[in-house]
């Protein structure tokens, strides 16, 4: 079996970026929308995406997922994988995987749960907490710094590291 090489480029620069206001939850959810019908065609056509979560406690990291994964199709209860690390999640021709690292203390960890193959295969990965495993991961697609206000509302810096980080970003406009 050959793997993909998963380690991350220092040196991987954003290619694009755009700052948006979520003022409430329902604008989280509309751009988890809009971002589910770009990474659809992708995903049913056996791409591999990983999109970074970053942010406080309480961000909204969480959140996000829940309304990108219910976008994509998928039914039943959607958690956080604090504990786990990892929880997948299926719909109709999509495949997700969900990591918190926030728990991710050693390299050695991530071979031993089989991660290399999960980030080689098809599918989506959304990745919290992703600086607790930057040695180990790809570059991501597309990153998302979401930083709560005085408010319910949410500051977020949406970064693309690829091509097809672009074309998501041009979708979360």
């Amino acid at each position: 079996m050959t793997h993909v090489t998963i380690v991350a480029s220092p040196t991987a620069s954003v290619a694009s970026e755009v700052d948006l206001t979520w003022r409430d939850e329902s604008a989280c959810a509309a751009t988890a929308t809009a971002l589910a019908q770009a990474l659809r065609a992708g995903l049913e056509g056996g791409a591999s995406m990983v999109i970074e979560l970053h942010g406080t406690l309480g961000a909204g990291k969480t959140t996000f997922t829940r309304h990108l994964l219910r976008a994509l199709g998928v039914s039943g209860r959607i958690k956080s994988p604090s504990y786990a690390v990892v929880e997948p999640h299926e719909a109709p021709g999509v495949q997700a995987w969900h990591f918190d690292f926030y728990r991710f203390n050693d390299p050695r960890e991530w071979e031993d749960a089989g991660f290399r193959d999960l980030f080689s295969a098809p599918g989506l990965k959304l990745c919290e907490w992703a600086d607790k495993a930057r040695a180990v991961l790809p570059v991501p697609d597309l990153r998302l710094v979401i930083a709560p206000q005085d408010d319910e509302a949410r500051q977020v810096q949406a970064q693309a590291f690829t091509p097809r980080g672009v074309q998501l970003l041009e979708a979360a406009r």
